[in-house]
């Protein structure tokens, strides 16, 4: 689909194209985030929404409800008592979903990692996570650039094998 706006065609043209491809094309140009901030992080991820980085015009466009997401971040420090609500509303998302972990403290526990009783040692420990975004707190650049890393990642993905049995292929596995 990459080269399809390139080309000219006249009246009566014709596209050909695979269905994975149309698909996943539309699937990456349309992702809506559940935003999940938890502390710092989530300063950053407002900001990226704002107009300075202005997410919308990657078409992303944040949604308030588990049910309208397919697009969880995860910004800041998960807490043991936050860890079930956490895997609660991932599992209200409809398929496919996706899991950005945005932070030091999400991705591996952060500064707490070590003496931390109350923190989870990484949100990938509650639920499948697809993309780490690293940084305490990390800029809203660089979560711009997980959303790139996971369009990468839907790109590559095909109906014949889709992204909820891999997951449960590796869990078995």
């Amino acid at each position: 689909m990459k080269g399809l706006l390139d080309q000219q065609f006249g009246q009566g043209g014709m596209i050909i194209t695979k269905v994975d491809t149309l698909i996943n094309w539309a699937r990456l140009s349309s992702m809506w985030p559940m935003g999940f901030g938890l502390a710092c992080c989530a300063i950053e991820m407002m900001s990226a929404y704002a107009s300075n980085y202005d997410l919308d015009r990657m078409g992303v466009f944040p949604r308030a409800s588990p049910r309208q997401s397919d697009v969880m971040i995860v910004a800041g420090t998960v807490t043991f008592k936050m860890a079930d609500r956490v895997r609660r509303l991932y599992e209200q998302m409809a398929e496919p979903r996706y899991v950005i972990s945005m932070g030091s403290c999400a991705n591996c526990g952060g500064p707490y990692w070590e003496h931390g009783y109350h923190v989870v040692k990484g949100v990938d420990n509650v639920i499948p996570v697809d993309v780490y975004v690293p940084g305490c707190p990390p800029r809203p650049e660089a979560l711009i650039g997980g959303f790139i890393k996971l369009q990468e990642k839907i790109r590559k993905e095909t109906l014949m094998r889709p992204k909820a049995i891999e997951n449960l292929l590796k869990t078995t596995a």
